[in-house]
Order: structure tokens, then C-alpha cells, then sequence
């Protein structure tokens, strides 16, 4: 049997080529391949006819709880996120149920007015509708915003639901270290994970769910201020048969009773221990350990946490104790230690101006900033008695008994009027609950005793704006907000600026910041 080379060899099914058929689309009659076509579709007519959507939610409901302003992601979570951000963009993508069966392209947020309680997402979808045809789609969501209690949120309005608490204590007259440190947590975020805050006599109470969030709160409060903890728990309930046991863990810081501008009467060993500085010192500075400063010789010392537990001592006196005087002379002695400059002074109190001729000589640490004329803030010693160990021991020693100044200058005093001005700078405060304390008597006396503590209260927080003004370091380390005023308080700005008040320190508006938080209150 013979075979032609030269004839053609018949290709197999596969490899024969297919026949192309150009047929009409069945519902606008434009021409295609019939044998891609989909249908008897074209492409148009494939979008226009066929939903890849079909399936997805176009509404759904977010909970968000008004407390915290976090939201749920269910089943039981709850997280933070700020509106139109990415985190909340996941979160509303999961709430959508058949989106897993679509290949999503692109998401973003629609605008809508904030008190509307409505999020409205634009999604873009891709799906393959038939062999070969995949088809893309853009459509929209509306989310109705629903409010609901978060579980830790419950805890904070439900008594005894905490397990821990952190009581933080400080044995002074005022409350100007209490301010410092509320304004110090804020700008760190350290009572994020508290139950509940409640002010109590001497201190704060600082509730907990868990036993750790308590303790970093006892080590946030070791790094900012000089303090000591002492720990105890208490067990609550006990199951007999798994041994399993819940306790309630109490901490009790107590901080050092010593603040800015004190007047401190060192034991006369630990002052030798310290560099043998003057016993008879003031406080500059309350950090981690407290800053002294001999105002006779610009001689500091710093005197370490543990060093002052091991031997504490008292202040001397404190601020609510502070006489005006008048700078009748002043002569700076050359001596500087970068901050603080020496310089002989004569002053006379402001009461008796007028009345005697009484002077008084003394050094001073605040040479760089006074002059002739100045009021300034001190301690009078001379015909003060004191009722300290230290101080009798510092009289009755032979070395520093002859050094003991009669007046010890404290800070410059400017003079401001009796109501507070409109300042054009803010404070955020925290959301402490008082804890009234029961009160003897009829309802009355009641009454006054609340009013004389918010007075004072009133007092101390101005006492510490006042110190934020005057000193730029105790500034550097908190956060200043601008004062949202309306027109009429510009007005009085204008005013209060015009008359008096010229030699008080004003901020800068460069160091204040712009509060977020009350913009969006205001636009909802």
C-alpha cells in the first residue's frame, strides 16, 4: 500500500478552525460573534440586564455606643474608629451579608450630615455573569447609625462591678498637684481603660475592671509624680469545688506632700547628705523627685522618692501663706546658674506701706526678673512661729541659726483683678464623679458646706491657671486648647485688654491647640 507524501494531512477536531457565525443581539440588534456571545447579548445590553448585585444588602444597622464612641463589630467586640476612616469603613463592609461572593474593586464613604444618623458607602463590584463576560457594577449602602450600651460602659453606671482600684492621696491644703496630674492623664490617655472616676476627700479614686489596667495606671503615676503604693486585695467569693477564687485588689498611693513654692526645713543629716545645702530651702520644681533651691546661695539639691520615705519630712509652709511685698532695692550680685540669677534685695510689706517704714534685707533668687517697684510673693519669717522639729534644730544650730533670713521671695505678683478675665486659652478637664460625703446636720448647712467646697475649689483652679501663665515649663508639658468665645465675649476681651492687666504673661496663640472633639460637636 502507497502513501502520498504530498497529500494534505486532516487536522483533528480541535485543531480545525471554528467557524465564526456573526449573528444579531436580541434586544438592541447590533452584530456579534455568536460564538462568545452571552446570551444572544451584546456587552451593553449584558450590563443593562444583568444585576451582579443582586443578593447584597442595600441597608443595614451600626450600634455605636454615645459613652466611649466605639463600635460593635459583632459578635461581641467593639472597637475605635473615628468617622470616615478606614477602620470604620471595614467595619460597615462586614456587616453586609453576600459580599464575600463578589470581588470588590473600590469603597468609599458618601458625605451625609452628621445629626442624620445615616453612613451612605458606595461600593464597586466585580462578577463574572457568563463565560467569559465578567461585568462590573457600582452601587450604594445606607447604614442607619443605632445606639447601644457597650458592656463596659454597663459596668461604670452598675456599683461593685470593678476589680481593682487605684486611691491616689496627697495630704495638702489645695489641689493644685491634682490638677497637674489630671491634666498630665489626658494628654497621655491614662484613664482610657477606667470604670469610673470618683473624687474623693484628699485625692481621687480610679476604678478598674481588671487587675492590670490598675497597674499601669500605679506605673504612669511613678513616672510623673513622686509617690509610693501599697498594695492589698480582698476575696470576694470562692467556688469549693474548682477552687476558684475572685478578689478585689486595692492600691493606696500616697504622694509626696511637698509642692512647687514650699517652703521646706530639711533635717540638718540628710541637707549634709545632699551636698550640705542650707537646710532652710524652697521648692522650684516637683518632677519624679523634688527639685530644692537655697534662694541665699543658688545652691539646688534633689532629693530622690526613696530618699524622702526613708526619713520624710514636712514643708515648712505652703502657698496659701504667701505675704505681698514691695521691692524698695534691688541689686544683682553677679551670681548665676543659668537659670536663677542672685541679687540683695530690700522689700517692705505691701500692708504696711503707709502705716510704719518697716524694711527687710534679703537675698534672692529672682534677680533676673525684678525691679524697683515690683510686688512679689514670700514668706515672712520674722515673729513666725512654726511648729517643726527641723526648723527649731536649724535655730538651734550654731552654723545656720545666724543665716536664717526674714524673708524668703517666692515669685513675681501681678496685679489682675478680683474677677476672672476671659482667658483666650482652655483646659480640658475630666469627668470625675464627687463623692458627697455625709454631712451633719439639716439640709441647710448642707447647702453651705457644698458651697464653700466649690468655692474653694473655684480658687484652686485659678490659683493653677494663674501658674500656668507665669511659668513656660509647667506649660511645655500639658496641652492648651483654644477658647471658643462667641461675639459679645470678643467684646469683652477687648475691654479687659484696653484696662488693667498689662504685666500679666500672655500665651501665644502658636501654643494652642485646635480641639477636634468640640468642632464636630458643634457641626452636629
Amino acid at each position: 500500500m502507497s502513501m502520498d507524501l504530498d497529500a494534505p494531512v486532516p487536522m483533528s477536531g480541535q485543531q480545525q478552525a471554528q467557524p465564526t457565525a456573526t449573528i444579531l443581539c436580541c434586544n438592541c440588534g447590533a452584530p456579534i460573534d455568536g460564538t462568545t456571545a452571552a446570551g444572544a447579548l451584546c456587552q451593553d445590553c449584558v450590563k443593562l440586564t444583568v444585576d451582579v448585585s443582586q443578593g447584597i444588602q442595600r441597608e443595614a444597622t451600626l450600634h455605636t455606643c454615645r459613652d466611649c464612641e466605639r463600635w460593635l463589630q459583632p459578635p461581641n467586640s467593639w472597637l475605635v474608629a473615628s468617622p470616615e476612616s478606614k477602620e470604620l469603613l471595614a467595619i460597615c463592609l462586614r456587616r453586609l451579608r453576600g459580599l464575600s461572593k463578589v470581588r470588590i474593586i473600590d469603597a468609599s464613604f458618601i458625605w451625609t450630615e452628621p445629626h442624620s444618623r445615616r453612613i451612605k458607602v458606595k461600593i464597586t463590584i466585580q462578577q463574572e455573569a457568563f463565560q467569559g463576560t465578567i461585568i462590573q457594577q457600582t452601587f450604594e449602602v445606607e447604614y442607619v447609625v443605632a445606639s447601644q450600651q457597650c458592656p463596659d460602659c454597663m459596668k461604670s453606671f452598675t456599683h461593685h462591678t470593678f476589680r481593682a482600684i487605684v486611691q491616689v492621696r496627697q495630704k495638702v491644703p489645695h489641689k493644685r498637684t491634682f490638677l497637674y496630674l489630671e491634666q498630665l492623664i489626658l494628654k497621655n490617655g491614662a484613664h482610657r481603660d477606667t470604670v469610673n472616676i470618683k473624687e474623693a476627700k484628699d485625692g481621687l479614686d480610679f476604678y478598674f475592671s481588671q487587675r492590670n489596667h490598675a497597674e499601669k495606671m500605679v506605673d504612669f503615676l511613678s513616672s510623673v509624680v513622686p509617690c509610693k503604693t501599697k498594695k492589698s486585695q480582698e476575696l470576694i467569693s470562692m467556688d469549693v469545688h474548682t477552687s476558684d477564687k475572685s478578689y478585689k485588689f486595692t492600691f493606696a498611693t500616697e504622694i509626696l506632700p511637698i509642692c512647687k513654692d514650699d517652703l521646706v526645713a530639711l533635717p540638718i543629716k540628710l541637707a549634709r547628705q545632699l551636698g550640705n545645702i542650707s537646710p532652710l530651702t524652697l521648692c522650684h520644681r516637683v518632677g519624679t523627685a523634688v527639685n530644692l533651691i537655697d534662694p541665699q546661695t543658688l545652691q539646688t539639691a534633689e532629693v530622690p522618692t526613696g530618699t524622702y520615705w526613708r526619713s520624710p519630712f514636712k514643708n515648712l509652709a505652703d502657698v496659701t501663706e504667701l505675704k505681698e511685698f514691695i521691692i524698695m532695692d534691688i541689686e544683682p550680685v553677679g551670681q548665676s546658674n543659668g537659670r536663677f540669677h542672685l541679687a540683695e534685695a530690700t522689700v517692705a510689706r505691701a500692708a504696711d506701706l503707709g502705716s510704719n517704714d518697716i524694711t527687710y534685707f534679703t537675698r534672692t533668687h529672682l534677680g533676673g526678673i525684678l525691679h524697683v517697684g515690683d510686688s512679689v510673693l514670700g514668706y515672712h519669717l520674722t515673729g513666725t512661729v512654726f511648729n517643726d522639729d527641723n526648723y527649731e534644730a536649724i535655730e538651734a544650730s550654731n552654723q545656720y541659726g545666724s543665716t536664717i533670713p526674714d524673708v524668703v521671695l517666692v515669685k513675681k505678683h501681678y496685679a489682675r483683678k478680683k474677677k476672672p478675665k476671659n482667658r483666650a486659652w482652655r483646659l480640658k478637664r475630666m469627668a470625675a464623679e464627687h463623692e458627697e460625703e455625709a454631712l451633719a446636720g439639716s439640709g441647710g448647712q448642707q447647702t453651705r458646706r457644698q458651697e464653700q467646697e466649690q468655692e474653694r475649689l473655684e480658687a484652686d483652679f485659678e490659683m493653677f491657671l494663674r501658674d500656668v501663665e507665669e511659668d513656660q515649663d509647667l506649660r511645655h508639658t500639658l496641652d492648651l486648647y483654644k477658647a471658643r468665645r462667641k461675639p459679645e465675649q470678643d467684646d469683652e476681651m477687648d475691654e479687659d485688654s484696653d484696662s488693667g492687666d498689662d504685666e500679666v504673661p500672655k500665651i501665644n496663640m502658636d501654643e494652642l491647640l485646635d480641639d477636634f472633639d468640640e468642632l464636630n460637636m458643634d457641626e452636629k
